[in-house]
């Protein structure tokens, strides 16, 4: 068996993973990259292998940064099955083409600015149509069932509880008479996710190639984060502002309805009552036309959801329904939720605020100091929801400088992704211990921590690929056999100067933002003086360099 890492191999998107074994080549999700400018624009570059030598794919789940590239390999003549859970698969019905969506109103924004300055105009990475007719190669797959995918390997799909639908995927492979296993973990989700069941224990593997997202640190557990936002909640509306969550349309989105709806089975403490009451009697927008479709999908699933979920909804309290839930459909709505002062909750995507409707919510409350800014899910490096989760003071959203006067929270213990805890507890559980363990879909540090983690508590090798890399995986054993060359667009050596150019426009306005505070605080610049010189430097050696 060999496996390739193509994606989510130095990050946390863009999962993508080339298996080859018993004489077949298949993937392990195609995913988008998200994040800096420079990782989205790899989602341009061809493919790294022959699309016709691949034979069917598996998808762990729909979350696009593992699916979101699946239309693009259709368009370019992919026509082999797909093998996904049946929730997978309805999500992706309404995900894919969102996406597609997505990059028609990126490219038509850009175009407008493009024609302008007479440049040539661009395409989008696909369309919204070109979305819906990759999902005729969706082979919906029940959990625990074993597939014949064919001669010599067998797969079986195990609830991750990460998300609806999402899959850890084992993975049988026989060759030259002798059968080893492969786990793919996807994204393992907490052990307490509302909703969702526990991850599956799956009870051997002889490689576990897992992710690491939250390799270096502990979740907040349930209780203290529903308090918590309670607290946050209750106290920004009676100052009189509002509360916006950035929320993953699928998934974080449905997990807050639950808990809101939870929450009013609490105690009978005084003060908790108190705030209660100002949560129960504030209205809650979700707006967001993805998440709507998505909570409908939720309710058509509801054999997924967990024991207690499932007799809340037989005695007739469906948690993904209250009084004050209100969905907004259209744009119209959605503008009149900041034309109106009365406070609020608003739910809308996307999570990490690059795109949606939730740039604009941003734009209308960052500025006010009685509104809060809640964040419930993973920000990756490059994001706006990043930035302003590290501290940041301004932000431009739709080239306008807001300042960050808002109230800045973030209740980590709401992300989908199990934390090192958890972690180092799915790989406990196995009844046979995998033989060698691959880390993939986390930030270095996070990678690193649970490597030394993993290593000291079960002695078992820990691997951590670069991207490009290619393995083989035979007689319980990792070797690394080449590294190959990704492929990348034609016009990529542009792409090299234009990202310098923005590099050097990012410095500038670093030192301007930090002239402007010294000349503030009536510092002057003495004390900043030999650091802005050395990025004068950097900066005359970026402008030689691309004129050279």
């Amino acid at each position: 068996m060999k496996i390739t890492f193509l994606g989510a191999a130095t990050g946390v998107t863009g999962s993508n993973f080339l298996v080859e074994g018993a004489g077949k080549r298949f993937l392990v999700d195609c995913g988008m990259y998200q994040g800096q400018a420079k990782e989205e624009e790899k989602n341009y570059d061809g493919f790294a292998y022959n699309i016709e030598d691949i034979d069917f794919m598996l998808l762990t789940h729909a979350h696009i940064d593992h699916s979101g590239r699946i239309p693009k390999l259709y368009n370019e003549g992919f026509r082999k099955p797909i093998y996904a859970t049946k929730a997978t698969c309805d999500l992706c019905k309404i995900m894919l083409p969102d996406s597609g969506h997505i990059q028609e109103m990126e490219v038509e924004w850009k175009n407008r600015k493009r024609i302008r300055e007479g440049k040539e105009i661009l395409n989008p990475l696909y369309t919204a149509e070109d979305a819906i007719k990759s999902l005729e190669i969706f082979k919906p797959v029940k959990y625990n069932e074993i597939v014949d995918v064919c001669e010599n390997i067998t797969v079986r799909f195990n609830d991750a509880g990460h998300m609806l639908g999402s899959s850890i995927i084992e993975v049988w492979i026989t060759e030259e008479g002798k059968t080893e296993k492969a786990v793919f973990t996807g994204d393992i989700g907490n052990n307490d996710i509302p909703l969702l069941g526990s991850p599956t224990m799956i009870e051997s593997a002889d490689y576990l190639i897992m992710e690491s997202t939250y390799g270096d640190r502990i979740h907040m557990r349930n209780d203290d984060k529903a308090q918590l936002f309670l607290n946050i909640v209750s106290s920004t509306i009676l100052q009189g502002g509002s509360v916006i969550i950035p929320s993953f349309a699928v998934g974080r989105t449905q997990e807050i309805l639950y808990e809101l709806n939870k929450i009013k089975d609490g105690t009978n403490d005084p003060e908790f009552i108190n705030k209660y009451n100002v949560l129960m009697n504030t209205p809650v927008y979700v707006d967001s036309p993805l998440a709507i479709s998505a909570t409908e999908i939720f309710k058509q699933n509801e054999d997924l959801f967990d024991d207690d979920v499932k007799e809340a909804i037989e005695s007739g309290d469906n948690p993904l329904e209250f009084d004050g839930l209100k969905f907004t459909k259209t744009a119209e709505e959605s503008k009149a939720l900041n034309e109106s002062t009365e406070p609020c909750i608003i739910i809308s995507a996307s999570g990490m605020c690059d795109v949606g409707r939730i740039k604009h919510h941003l734009k209308h409350n960052l500025w006010n100091p009685k509104s809060t800014i809640l964040f419930v899910g993973y920000q990756a490096p490059g994001t706006l929801g990043r930035a302003i989760v590290n501290g940041a003071k301004k932000v431009k959203i739709f080239g306008e400088e807001i300042a960050v006067n808002a109230r800045i929270e973030y209740i980590e213990g709401y992300s989908g992704h199990a934390d090192q805890e958890w972690l180092l507890n799915f790989v406990y559980s196995f009844f046979t211990k995998p033989k060698q363990i691959i880390l993939v879909h986390g930030e270095e540090e996070a990678k690193n921590v649970l490597k030394d983690k993993l290593e000291e508590t079960t002695d078992i090798p820990v691997t951590i690929p670069k991207l490009g890399e290619k393995y083989e995986l035979k007689n319980e054993t990792i070797n690394l056999l080449e590294t190959i060359q990704l492929p990348q667009r034609v016009d990529s050596m542009g792409d090299d100067i234009l990202a310098k150019v923005r590099t050097i426009k990012s410095e500038i306005d670093d030192m301007e933002t930090i002239l402007r505070e010294d000349i503030l605080k009536q510092d002057g610049i003495d004390n900043r003086e030999k650091e802005i010189r050395l990025r004068l430097k950097e900066i005359e050696r970026l402008i030689v360099e691309i004129i050279d």
